[in-house]
Parts: structure tokens; sequence; C-alpha cells
């Protein structure tokens, strides 16, 4: 066996045990100071209301020209131009008002769940944007459509935007066309919202998305030989890293979640590599994870076992008063998205970042 595959070997269970330490202690640690935390007012370099989407990924490098403080845009409400008021947001339920353009389906009679599924099933998109259905029960609640199920209302609802784009013309006409048609088999009045409102809200939500599309990278680099990928691969999934089909490596939260993946920088093709890159998806990950401690402790665990130093994308080395700064921001970062409305990690968070 290689001094690699020893290293490698050693750092075994090292990462998991010292990442899930880790989330313990910050968990308990932000819960105290979480309060003190966001009452303080940081300069944000995670977020500029200019950037585009690509811009917005920064590596944590302490900026030598801070950014002023911005304020918060708020994530426009949708305009749904129904006379029935669609339900208020509940963490259960697909159709977000927030997020999504609410569309009433007026019944003329209740209906079962089983009877309607599979016509409303025959629309699950416009585009890339999904479309969800809620009906009302005989105690004025709302659930999703199930079998079993007896509903006196149905809403509607297509996400208004995403990271790749606002619900446009095309989709919004293509939903409408074939919710008219689902209304005439289900003996439904479908109330039509304004398709100039429901644009303008939709990119007014795309902006806030895209305003908002950050991430953070830290890197390992090799300061000798490089890596053997074979090995090292083997090495990370048994530290706890998924590897996903899609080839990406990721650290898993423990609750269906990811809090960051990892990159080797060379295609399948590739024998070595000389550098890991760390990454953390900030709205989608919540702040009582601390994906960026999380991430910062599992790359100072590889530099050490692996004989490589923590640095930034211009391969310079990241001291601690740095990271320190950047977890402040980070902080900082996700006090403007819970005053937004879109808590980072929440629901409506992976939604909209995805």
């Amino acid at each position: 066996m290689t001094d690699l595959q020893t290293s490698l070997m050693a750092i075994g269970g090292t990462i998991v045990v010292g990442v899930i330490s880790y989330n313990k202690w910050q968990e308990y640690k932000t819960k105290k100071s979480v309060q003190k935390a966001f009452s303080s007012e940081h300069d944000d370099v995670l977020m500029n209301p200019g950037a585009s989407a690509a811009e917005a990924r920064q590596e944590p490098t302490l900026p030598t020209d801070m950014a002023e403080q911005v304020n918060t845009p708020a994530v426009p409400e949708a305009s749904t131009g129904a006379e029935n008021s669609a339900p208020e947001a509940q963490k259960d339920l697909p159709v977000d008002e927030l997020i999504d353009c609410a569309i009433a389906l007026a019944l003329e009679a209740p209906v079962r769940g089983e009877k309607i599924l599979p016509k409303l099933q025959s629309l699950r998109h416009v585009g890339n944007k999904p479309v969800h259905f809620i009906g009302q029960k005989e105690d004025n609640g709302w659930e999703s459509i199930a079998h079993g199920g007896v509903y006196y209302s149905l809403f509607a609802g297509v996400q208004l935007a995403n990271r790749s784009s606002a619900l446009n013309e095309i989709e919004y006409s293509e939903l409408i066309t074939r919710l008219r048609q689902i209304s005439d088999e289900i003996d439904a009045e479908l109330d039509v919202p304004d398709m100039t409102d429901i644009m303008a809200s939709a990119r007014a939500l795309h902006q806030f998305v895209t305003e908002y599309d950050a991430q953070l990278s830290v890197n390992v680099q090799s300061k000798g030989a490089p890596w053997a990928i074979n090995t090292l691969l083997t090495a990370l999934e048994r530290q706890g890293f998924d590897l996903r089909p899609d080839g990406r490596l990721v650290m898993p939260d423990g609750d269906g979640g990811i809090l960051f993946s990892l990159s080797t920088n060379v295609t399948l093709a590739e024998e070595t590599t000389s550098r890991l890159t760390l990454l953390l998806d900030v709205p989608r990950v919540a702040p009582l994870r601390d994906g960026f401690g999380a991430m910062i402790a599992c790359a100072k665990m590889l530099a050490a076992r692996l004989d490589g130093t923590v640095v930034d994308d211009s391969n310079q080395p990241l001291a601690d008063a740095s990271m320190a700064e950047i977890a402040e921001q980070v902080g900082a970062f996700y006090n403007q998205m819970e005053t937004a409305n879109v808590p980072a990690g929440s629901t409506r968070a992976l939604r909209l970042f995805s």
C-alpha cells in the first residue's frame, strides 16, 4: 500500500465524525447566538444587486473594497386575479402564493380526488416550471389532491421563476390552454389572471433569484505529487461523500439534503488531480447547518491528510481571519434572505434556487 493510500484510508471516519460533530456543536452555538448575529449589520460581499448569475459565485477571499450594504429586495407576491383568494402559504402545500401563479378552478359540484387526478396529472410542467394542484376540503382546509379526498374548490399553481428563467408568455399561454381543457373535463370554471401582471411578477421574482444566487468555494491544492483519482474517489466515498450519477461528489446533511459538493476538477478519463474544489450553494443550505463552517472544516482535514493547502481560486492560501470574515458575511446574507421571506434551505428557497 502506498503512502497516499495509507493517508487516504486514515481519513476514513475522520471527515464524517468531524463534520457531524462540528454541525452538532455549531447548531447548539448558532441557536444561542443567532439573534445577536442577525441584529448586527455587515457589509455584503455575497450579493450585489447588479450582478449576473454567472458573477454570483465568489471565492471566500477577504475583499479589499467592501461592498456597500444593500437593501433587501422584497419577493413579489403573485397576482392571481382570482375572485377566490389563494390559500395562505403552508409548509406542506405545493402551491405557494409567494412564488407561484395561483389560478382558481371553481367547481360546479364537489369532486372526488380519484376522479380528477388522472386529468390533473397530465399537466405537470410548462417549460421547466412545475405545475401543482391543491383542493379545498369540507373543513375549508387545503391539501394536495389525493385518492379518497372530496374537494369543493381547486387551485392550480405554476412556479413563476427558477434559476434558469422566469415564466414567459409562451409558457403561460400553454398553461392556460391546457387548464381550460382540464376545466371542461371536470366541470370547473377557470378564473384566468391577467398575463401582464403575471409576467411582471415572474420577472421580478427571477431578478430576486439572480441577486441571491450565491455560491462559495474553497480549494485544496497538493503541495507535491498529484493524487490518484481512483484511490481518491474510493476514499472520499468511504468518508461520507456520495457519488452522484452526474459525477458530482456531495456531502449529505443527514436529512436528505446536501451540505456542500466536491469536484476533482478533471474528467473521468484523467488518472490524477492536484486540486480539489469544495462548493457551497449558499441559499440552499439552512443557517443552522452552517454549511460554510462544515465545508471549511472538511477542507482543512483534507489538506492535513493529503499534504495540501487550503487556497482560494487565485491559488492564494486562505488565512483563518479571512474565513472568519466570510462566515460573518454569510450570516448577514442569511439574515437578508430571512427578511425577504425566503429563508435559506427552506422549501421555498429549494424550489426557487433549482
